[in-house]
This record gives C-alpha cells, sequence and structure tokens, in this order.
C-alpha cells in the first residue's frame, strides 16, 4: 500500500541573503513498515529558491542528530520548479533539511512510499 504525505510544508525566506536552516520533523519509511521494497520518492515545489535540499534517512527506531544521514540531495540557485527524487533504502525514518538557504519559499516537500 503506496503512502503519501507532506512532509514540509510552506516555509518563506526573510530575504535579507542570511543563511538558513530549517531540520523537518520525521516522518516513517519504508523500514518502519517492514516494506521489502525500499522505494521512496521525493516531490519538491519551490518559487526563486536558492539553497539546497537535502533528504535526509536513518535506520535508527529512535535516532539523535548523528543518525542522519543525506540519502538525495538538490542545490537550487534562485530557481522555481517542480522536482521528482527516487532513493531506495530501507530507511526507519526520513526528514527534509534545507541548508545554505539565502533566498525563496519552499511550498512543500512530499514523500511517497
Amino acid at each position: 500500500m503506496a503512502q503519501s504525505e507532506i512532509i514540509l510544508t510552506s516555509n518563506t525566506h526573510g530575504g535579507d541573503s542570511a543563511v538558513q536552516t530549517i531540520t523537518g520533523e520525521k516522518y516513517k519509511g519504508d523500514g518502519y513498515y517492514s516494506r521489502s521494497d525500499g522505494l521512496h520518492t521525493v516531490q519538491y515545489n519551490f518559487q526563486g529558491l536558492t539553497g539546497t535540499i537535502n533528504i535526509q534517512a536513518t535506520l535508527a527506531v529512535d535516532p539523535v542528530d548523528a543518525d542522519w544521514f543525506t540519502v538525495h540531495s538538490y542545490t537550487a540557485a534562485q530557481e522555481s520548479d517542480n522536482k521528482f527524487a527516487n532513493f531506495t533504502g530501507n530507511y526507519v525514518w526520513v526528514r527534509a533539511y534545507i541548508s545554505n538557504w539565502t533566498d525563496g519559499t519552499i511550498d512543500s516537500i512530499a514523500l511517497n512510499h
């Protein structure tokens, strides 16, 4: 049974070019449900974005910051787009992490698995 959920809702940079980061909440990945295929798809929707969208995952059941690692990354420079990416792994938890963010709006990031 496929599942889809928004893992990061709308966020707009303050417009002052200061570098910001966002660490999203954790969401259940395929490993949480003991699914064997491990296929995940993310959809990024953004406007005028300058920054890096990282999708991080962990195999830990009760993760701490050191347990997270990047499984997909996309860097944008003043871009407006709707992008998709696939990654595979039996990750227990998945989250969005935005780094080097200096401009634009992230409309949403959705996770399908």
